[in-house]
């Protein structure tokens, strides 16, 4: 079976016109003999609106009734999705999460997929349908419905297509490709035709708007071609996203100065804004002080970025992390928990942070990106509040209102 999945965000289904649009879209690919599978999100800004109208209703909403509220977006897109492809003559049939096979681990907000069970899938594509799957959500061994979390959609998709032995797995967005910055933070950001799943996977986690980081591990695991492309504009190219990056080949990529080769070994700058830093002032520097503090933040459910432990002095140490702003209020809870526990002076936290990045694979081979990336800061007058690197990324702690100045700053020392 030669199967193609292909995924449109919010804005590609936002209103009956663009429905109707992507309603031709993934019609014109089933007449190019493709089996098609269509994972949409819910229609425009109708998840943040449904979480507005929820924290009008309740300042303490139960997570439960929460993904219950938030799945029937989706449910909304594959019906009128559905509706659109059988107006124009193609037979089409929709599926929530459950309908689809998709079971999950039970965690709400941000669930995990544990497998896919294709049978239904398989059977309503041999039947001739196109078959349009509700992103971003999953039902649990006790029947209950989980959500991914935000981005879900791009995991839906790509699970699916990995479970399916698809082809490749296309992802519709409001953008032509993956490009160097984000266009609207930086105006001559450069389209990148090609990008490894490492680069990809970075990028995301980083705060690009590319492709949902879990939806990126499951595209290298399962070795998935992942296309990037445009809803508005089918004859751009895009960008695909495969394979590995060695470090001794880089992708050339065309600019209004010409063609980069060897030199392009920064492949983007990114901002993540949704950022929040804790400090745990003063802790006792002996060994499983660590372990307490952040596998009591594990057991929540909480993810943790960069973490720095100070030099011990007098037997103490300051250990801070950042985590995303919306797990702020339960990380703080926790920690202050453990800090009365392991009796540490205090803990403090703020808000007003966010990370910027260089990605590259080429970084490898290159020495010095670091401190051109610091250097290029500093001549800017952007003060850093901490530091994390790994072989392909440098990323660094700045002020919240700094962020966007730093991509531009961070983009013309690398990438122009």
């Amino acid at each position: 079976m030669r199967i193609i999945v292909q995924k449109f965000g919010g804005t590609s289904v936002a209103d009956p016109e663009c429905m109707k649009n992507v309603a031709r879209i993934v019609t014109n690919t089933k007449k190019r003999g493709y089996m098609v599978v269509v994972v949409v999100s819910a229609p425009g800004d109708m998840t943040d609106d449904l979480i507005d109208f929820a924290n009008k209703v309740s300042a303490n909403i139960p997570e439960r009734e929460m993904d219950m509220l938030l799945a029937t977006g989706e449910q909304s897109s594959i019906a009128l999705l559905t509706m659109a492809l059988n107006e124009i003559g193609t037979d089409a049939i929709s599926l929530t999460g459950e309908q689809a096979g998709v079971l999950t681990n039970g965690i709400y907000g941000k669930a995990r997929i544990k497998k896919i069970n294709t049978v239904r899938l398989i059977k309503e594509l041999k039947s001739g349908k196109i078959v349009v799957v509700a992103g971003f959500q999953g039902i649990d061994e006790n029947g209950e419905i989980n959500t991914l979390g935000r981005g879900g959609s791009d995991i839906s998709a790509v699970a699916i297509a990995a479970a399916l032995k698809a082809e490749r797995c296309e992802i519709y967005k409001d953008v032509k490709g993956v490009y160097t910055a984000d266009p609207r933070i930086v105006s001559n950001a450069i389209k990148v035709s090609e990008m490894s799943y490492d680069e990809v996977l970075e990028l995301a986690s980083l705060g690009a708007q590319v492709l949902h980081s879990r939806a990126a591990e499951l595209a290298k695991k399962f070795g998935l071609k992942v296309y990037i492309r445009s809803t508005f504009d089918v004859n751009a190219k895009g960008t695909v996203i495969k394979g590995e990056h060695h470090a001794d080949i880089y992708y050339p990529i065309q600019n209004k100065k010409g063609v980069f080769m060897e030199g392009m070994y920064v492949v983007g700058a990114t901002a993540d804004k949704n950022q929040a830093k804790v400090t745990i002032v003063k802790v006792p520097d002996r060994p499983g002080i660590a372990s307490k503090i952040f596998s009591s933040i594990a057991k929540a459910h909480v993810n943790v970025d960069m973490i720095v432990q100070n030099v011990s002095h007098k037997g103490y140490t300051d250990v801070s992390f950042t985590t995303t702003r919306g797990d702020l209020h339960k990380t703080l809870k926790i920690v202050k928990s453990v800090a009365r526990q392991i009796n540490a002076e205090d803990v403090l936290s703020n808000s007003d942070v966010a990370k910027v990045s260089i990605v590259g694979a080429g970084m490898t081979t290159h020495p010095g990106v670091a401190s051109r990336m610091f250097s290029a800061l500093a001549r800017a007058k952007i003060n850093i509040d901490m530091i994390s690197t790994s072989e392909i990324k440098v990323s660094c702690i700045v002020k919240h209102d700094q962020a966007d100045r730093a991509v531009k700053v961070l983009h013309k020392e690398f990438l122009e």
